[in-house]
């Protein structure tokens, strides 16, 4: 399931971040990546350990927890603590799977990472290139985002990074462990709150009808999620 979420930071919160990241160390990109992803990744991060990551992380994680997309579609147990990239010319990250687990940093404990994350942090027109493309059932998806949007997608997706020819395209990327690991179950509880919530626009919440789905949707989280 690809799903792509507009307005995840305001205009404002994209200015800061933006500004913040202009005076950050930027460092080799392939420090958090896999031996086999290192060898097809070109491009750089904001170490995980600078102040200016662990900010602007937690801006993003507020934002993430008053999105009710991003809670219906992802489900999410744990976050990973975000991160930055950056694509200048000639930048690019070939195709690749992310890793299926990652230690949080100080924390004791590991994620499984069921899906993933890119929250777009360059305006489109600015730069020419840098499409994340993920491959899934259907064929190739292009993704190239407003700034402030984000698009979310199966970990276990083959994608990559098209080469950037112009400008300089800025993210943000984490990953999520789900309460429900499986995303075709993802994808239906994602469906099911969209229809009861485009219900309850037309019906009492009183309506037998929509405390029905309400409750069925509830018994299948209750029966699929992992805690």
């Amino acid at each position: 399931m690809l799903v792509h979420i507009p307005n995840v930071l305001s205009q404002d919160e994209v200015r800061h971040l933006r500004q913040r990241l202009e005076t950050a160390e930027w460092t080799d990109g392939r420090v958090t990546a896999g031996e086999q992803s290192a060898k097809a990744k070109l491009n750089l991060q904001i170490p995980q350990d600078s102040p200016e990551c662990r900010e602007l992380g937690d801006i993003i994680l507020r934002a993430l927890g008053r999105n009710p997309i991003f809670n219906s579609a992802a489900l999410p147990l744990r976050v990973y603590p975000p991160l930055f990239n950056r694509y200048d010319t000639g930048m690019h990250f070939h195709a690749h799977v992310d890793n299926a687990i990652r230690p949080i940093p100080g924390a004791g404990f590991r994620i499984r990472t069921d899906v993933s994350s890119t929250l777009f942090l360059t305006p489109a027109e600015e730069y020419d290139g840098g499409e994340l493309v993920i491959q899934d059932t259907y064929g190739n998806q292009t993704v190239k985002l407003p700034a402030g949007d984000m698009v979310l997608y199966p970990a276990t997706s083959l994608h990559s990074v098209n080469q950037i020819t112009r400008g300089s395209r800025w993210a943000s990327f984490f990953w999520t462990q789900s309460m429900v690991r499986d995303d075709t179950k993802r994808a239906l509880l994602h469906e099911f709150d969209n229809s009861i919530i485009e219900t309850r626009k037309v019906i009492p919440d009183t309506h037998p009808a929509v405390l029905g789905l309400t409750a069925t949707y509830n018994n299948l989280l209750r029966q699929w999620a992992e805690l």
